[in-house]
């Protein structure tokens, strides 16, 4: 099978979901490949939030920082995107419940000021609360808790609803969507790109590389080594009884966070890390992250901390050597677009709105030149 298309989408979770409806509706004839089922590694597997407000610069065990404040103009425009899917994309999962961001020590409650004077310069309406005022709006909270930020626009969205209901509406408006058809071949003939599959050959002047983790061997296949390392994160879920919490829950200075899904489950999440990444399985978890993340509960929202761990799962992300994310085109690749790395669940209407812009030649409002691709390109020896 050979065809032509005008842009092959490789990856077909979140982002490439979000980015396939985005192309085909700005009237883009789009092909969605994906190596295995859609949904089923790195964002079917996330907790899901929605970060809006600022949230902590490091994960469990991340060594480099990640710099909150130059993410915020894109968390307030993926805000805006992701309201816009809500009421155009059935079956999305979203739920705007708002969250709050606490802090315990005196240097975290100093963060928790400084990000709200940068969202409130960034237009994201956030409250400051002291910890009794945080307590008297959500009991749950524990006497630990000096303050708090309260965002409205927080939330989450269900995240095995999320990615398929957007590739289900990409499809109905045009796009072909491929499962289990990994790339084996990428090349550059001067006038487009030649997708190469055991099932089959597409033609595009455009590809646009979403793979997640596996992001740097699809890059690889066109020639261009990208500084990309695969991880795998861990979450948790905890029995409740049905409206427990109804807001989410975060922490300043460390991985946490806390929902309930529509299943009445508490998710944990945080970027606590799991074990090895696997190229073609979940990684194992680890004991000491299940410890330390219901560690937190215990201390953050102690009514929980006897609240029965009912799952532990891993999920596969794609990190950069910055902590930053990565988008736009390659050089040296003309015609290949990468975007993936922090927040990338969060920044999916964002990132597939931003790649429609650059693949029609358009520049985007947002500046994302600092998260260039190119800065990881790595010099290949000769």
């Amino acid at each position: 099978m050979r065809s032509e298309v005008d842009v092959v989408v490789i990856g077909a979770g979140i982002v490439g979901a979000a980015t396939a409806l985005a192309l085909t509706r700005a009237g883009s004839r789009v092909a969605v490949l994906d190596r295995t089922l859609p949904n089923t590694a790195g964002s079917g597997t996330t907790a899901g939030n929605l970060h809006i407000q600022t949230i902590h610069t490091r994960r469990p065990g991340q060594g480099t920082a990640v710099d909150v404040e130059q993410l915020l103009p894109m968390q307030k425009s993926t805000s805006t995107l992701w309201n816009t899917l809500d009421e155009t994309v059935p079956g999305l999962g979203l739920n705007r419940c708002g969250g709050f961001m606490v802090a315990e020590t005196e240097e975290q409650v100093h963060a928790l000021l400084t990000k709200h004077r940068w969202e409130r310069a960034a237009g994201i309406p956030t409250e400051v609360m002291t910890g009794d005022e945080a307590r008297q709006a959500l009991p749950l909270l524990g006497p630990s808790i000096q303050a708090a930020t309260w965002c409205p626009w927080d939330g989450f969205a269900e995240p095995d609803l999320a990615g398929p209901a957007l590739l289900r509406q990409a499809a109905a408006e045009g796009a072909s969507v491929h499962p289990s058809t990994p790339v084996t071949g990428l090349i550059h003939d001067g006038d487009g790109w030649t997708v190469g599959t055991d099932g089959g050959t597409w033609i595009a002047p455009a590809v646009i590389d979403v793979a997640g983790p596996w992001m740097a061997p699809i890059a690889a296949m066109a020639g261009v080594s990208l500084d990309l390392v695969p991880t795998s994160l861990q979450m948790h879920s905890l029995d409740a009884v049905p409206r427990t919490l109804d807001v989410l829950v975060q922490h300043v200075g460390e991985g946490m966070s806390i929902k309930q899904n529509r299943s009445g489950r508490l998710v944990l999440g945080g970027g606590w890390p799991a074990g090895a990444f696997h190229d073609s399985e979940p990684a194992p978890s680890r004991s000491d992250s299940t410890t330390g993340n219901l560690e937190q509960v215990r201390r953050l929202l102690p009514a929980l901390s006897h609240n029965a761990l009912l799952d532990t799962w891993t999920g596969p992300v794609v990190t950069t050597p910055d902590e930053m994310p990565v988008i736009g085109e390659l050089a040296g690749a003309p015609g290949l677009f990468v975007a993936g790395g922090t927040y990338s669940f969060t920044f999916a209407p964002l990132w597939g709105h931003i790649l429609t812009e650059q693949v029609h030649g358009r520049k985007p409002e947002l500046d994302v030149t600092a998260f260039s691709p190119n800065r990881l390109v790595r010099l290949q020896a000769h």
